[in-house]
């Protein structure tokens, strides 16, 4: 048995993944950039009296903003706390 090219694959290999592990963390990172523009995009446009849509599909319209708690009104008299990560979109009218 060569132990010479077992060792140059091993290698080969090893350097092989390597390449693919940087290639994936630039793609990641690159991703997890526009996920966190986004958010920080959504975030900023809350504002009391917009109309904003929840994970769950619900519609209402901020009455109170409180750090971060939001109190929505979802019908007429009815208000409900929610955290301000919950919110999916801001809904323009």
């Amino acid at each position: 048995m060569n132990w010479e090219v077992i060792m140059w694959s091993c290698v080969t290999v090893i350097v092989l993944l390597g390449i693919f592990a940087i290639i994936l963390t630039f793609i990641s990172a690159r991703n997890m950039r526009k996920n966190r523009q986004a958010m920080q995009e959504l975030q900023n446009k809350i504002q009391i009296g917009a109309r904003v849509l929840f994970g769950g599909g619900i519609y209402g319209k901020i009455v109170r903003i409180k750090d971060d708690v939001i109190d929505v009104e979802m019908a007429k008299g009815l208000v409900v706390q929610i955290s301000r990560y919950g919110i999916q979109d801001v809904v323009s009218e």
